[in-house]
């Protein structure tokens, strides 16, 4: 029988290979789970085209990548200009820009203090008073000393402890470019958003400040007949009713449109008394084509689920800390310099001085303290996985909703359409009879009420289906950099 003999070196590289398999071992996954990749969005399938409203159908183009500009659909340099104003002079946004620099700056801190040796020149001057040795010369000593040396560390990473901090520090990073970017999405996002509500809620204002004077025509109107004996009591007050009703609503209306200007001002890093003149909705152009992708592809648009995507990796690298914090730390130490009591003999081979040394430091002892954070660490990072999940549910829920908001906004753009265009036809036929004499001024002003009401309802019916465009557009998420290009 021949006998396979272990050598002296052997021993130790087995040693060293099974040290390093036990560091790779330390982490738990750095990637989540593979998410689900349902068929369809919402509820029922999403339909390639909506329903024509307006005179706009817009296509949703299943499959496709998201958009990078996307608010330059809407057709207009003004809004282009805010968006881009926004971008550039948002504190928030300028805010999380060089809270990435930072994390970015301290990465390279962390690589270079803990994955490189460390080297330091020192130098030393002092004067000193001794007490000296009994009856043998002077009670005391009084002299100078002059030193100065290179000091050389390292630590040697058996276990990852340092390679896994490293790791967790870039996932982090990661983290906070994710979060940058969906910071600038969302910002385009409100602006383009807070664009439209501002030009319909002027509209809507407009609309009813001229309802407000018709509701008061019909109740002076009223009050007429009523004295002729022509009208009721009851008829008289149910039209004063419906005037203050209109007049009510109105001061509320125009606080919210100066909200919105405020807003909008604030969101471009402007202050509020420097908020742009708003926006008509007819110089918006509703976006025909929009971009739907698939589920398994949205998920690599979309910063938040990223950024939640990164944080497990962070997590898993902190349970390798902990663990690794566990085992010996071993550490390398080298120093060389000189030492003399003259200046003149600082630099002689006399003075010379030097010092090697090697640590290894085992925890025995500490409370259950590394224990604790191990568990601890494992126990955020369960809690990363699922909030990566509720990340992953939430981005497929945010396109469903959109996609289906789009969809009934059609519809009830459609039907305050035609409602608005019925009754303009009305008005245009009682206002020409009543040039004609056959029908009384009242029966005029009632007809017209009834289409400042329906152009009410069709103003916030073309808004509502505009902002879930731009709503949708950002549920999208942000485009690779491969195809942005």
């Amino acid at each position: 029988m021949i006998r396979a003999t272990i050598t002296q070196p052997m021993r130790v590289a087995t040693w060293f290979a099974a040290l390093w398999l036990a560091g790779c071992a330390f982490a738990p996954p750095a990637k989540p789970p593979a998410p689900p990749s349902p068929q369809h969005y919402a509820v029922q399938p999403t339909s390639v085209d909506s329903a024509k409203a307006d005179g706009v159908t817009q296509h949703f183009s299943l499959g496709a990548r998201a958009v990078p500009e996307w608010w330059r659909l809407y057709g207009s340099d003004t809004l282009n200009a805010w968006v881009e104003e926004g971008l550039r002079n948002n504190p928030s946004l300028a805010a999380t820009k060089h809270t990435l620099e930072a994390a970015h700056q301290y990465l390279r801190a962390q690589v270079g203090a803990n994955m490189l040796p460390t080297l330091d020149a020192q130098t030393q001057t002092s004067r000193q008073k001794a007490i000296g040795f009994p009856d043998f010369g002077p009670p005391t000593n009084l002299y100078d000393i002059y030193a100065g040396q290179l000091s050389l560390s390292y630590n040697f990473d058996l276990f990852g402890a340092t390679r896994h901090g490293i790791e967790q520090t870039a996932a982090q990073v990661d983290q906070q470019s994710y979060q940058f970017d969906a910071a600038k999405r969302a910002l385009a996002a409100n602006i383009v958003i807070a664009a439209i509500n501002a030009a319909s809620l002027a509209e809507q204002l407009s609309t009813s400040e001229r309802l407000s004077v018709l509701a008061h025509q019909q109740a002076d109107l009223t009050e007429r007949a009523y004295k002729l004996g022509a009208a009721s009591h009851d008829d008289l007050l149910s039209v004063q009713q419906q005037a203050a009703s209109v007049d009510t609503s109105i001061p509320g209306l125009r606080a919210q449109a100066e909200r919105a200007r405020h807003a909008l001002a604030v969101l471009m890093g402007r202050t509020p008394d420097q908020a742009p003149t708003n926006l008509t909705l007819a110089e918006l152009h509703l976006p025909t084509d929009v971009p739907v992708s698939v589920p398994s592809e949205l998920l690599q648009q979309r910063p938040d689920v990223l950024a939640a995507e990164a944080a497990v990796h962070a997590a898993s690298a902190q349970v390798g800390v902990a663990t690794a914090n566990l085992f010996p730390h071993i550490s390398l130490s080298a120093s060389l310099g000189t030492a003399a009591f003259k200046p003149a003999d600082v630099f002689t081979a006399a003075g010379s001085v030097w010092s090697v040394g090697v640590g290894l430091t085992q925890p025995i002892f500490h409370g259950g303290a590394l224990m604790a954070q191990r568990k601890a660490a494992i126990a955020s990072y369960n809690a990363a996985l699922a909030q990566y999940q509720q990340a992953v549910l939430n981005a497929f829920q945010n396109v469903a909703d959109t996609l289906t908001a789009l969809d009934q906004d059609a519809l009830t753009l459609q039907a305050a359409s035609s409602q608005a265009t019925t009754a303009g036809l009305a008005f245009a036929d009682t206002d020409a009879r009543y040039r004609l004499g056959s029908v009384s001024y009242p029966e005029t002003v009632l007809s017209e009420q009834h289409l400042q009401s329906a152009k009410l309802t069709e103003i916030q019916a073309r808004a509502a289906r505009m902002t879930d465009t731009a709503a949708l557009f950002q549920a999208m998420g942000t485009p690779p950099v491969a195809s942005a290009r």
